[in-house]
């Protein structure tokens, strides 16, 4: 009978150290009760799996399989965990990024039509207003053109750059540029699209001051934003 080594179970299973030890003891001829540090080294230096009874020899083995499996199964069950966990984190991240592009593109979309809206009110306020021609103008009179003219959400950023760029004066020159009127056009003769009474009346030149904020900077107050940072717009 070949007689096999069974250091490599006792060592590699903890439930089967109490059953060997016991097994050791019989073959031994010492007390079952022998403590499990004295057992390793017994089992490594004089037990062989010849020495142990058949029927125990079974016992032996299969305990120690059975803890081999059970750790693996615990490490099968750590990665799978871990895996799941990953997954559901980097899932629950693209599912966050989504719905944030989603809500930035809804705003922006919004805010795209709002403005929309608004140019094409002002469009149609300024094609279908006519005033008549008067032969001066307090400031008084220009700023109620002006808010006939202006969308009222948008009158206070179009008044903020008028008062800064000609103080409300629609016949307004800068001696240096040539700039003209109330919203200081440069060359002045570029308000002509708005009418040809540009120099004289300044209904014309707050029509054509709305056209040009809103082609450039979407509005009156996307102007006035970009003139607080620049001074000129």
């Amino acid at each position: 009978m070949s007689r096999i080594s069974v250091r490599g179970f006792a060592v590699a299973s903890a439930t089967a150290v109490t059953t060997v030890g016991a097994v050791v003891g019989v073959a031994a001829g010492s007390p079952a009760a022998a403590s499990n540090d004295n057992f390793e080294a017994t089992a490594a230096d004089t037990t062989l799996l010849a020495d142990i009874p058949a029927g125990q020899q079974a016992q032996v083995q299969t305990a120690s399989l059975t803890q081999q499996a059970d750790a693996q199964s615990a490490q099968a069950s750590a990665a799978a965990k871990k895996s799941v966990e990953e997954a559901a984190r980097v899932q629950a991240a693209e599912d966050a990024k989504a719905k944030k592009d989603a809500a930035d593109k809804d705003k922006a979309d919004k805010d795209a039509k709002a403005r929309d809206l608004e140019t094409q009110a002002a469009s149609r306020s300024a094609a279908r207003t006519d005033f008549a021609v008067k032969s001066s103008y307090s400031i008084a009179d220009v700023q109620a053109l002006a808010r006939q003219i202006v969308p009222s959400g948008q009158f206070q950023c179009f008044s903020n750059i008028v008062n800064n760029e000609s103080s409300w004066n629609f016949q307004a020159t800068n001696s240096g540029s040539g700039a003209y009127g109330l919203v200081q056009a440069l060359p002045g003769n570029k308000m002509a699209s708005a009418g040809d009474d540009w120099q004289t009346n300044p209904a014309t030149q707050i029509k054509w001051g709305l056209g040009y904020m809103n082609d450039r900077y979407g509005s009156p107050c996307g102007a006035w934003s970009f003139w607080q940072a620049h001074s000129w717009y």
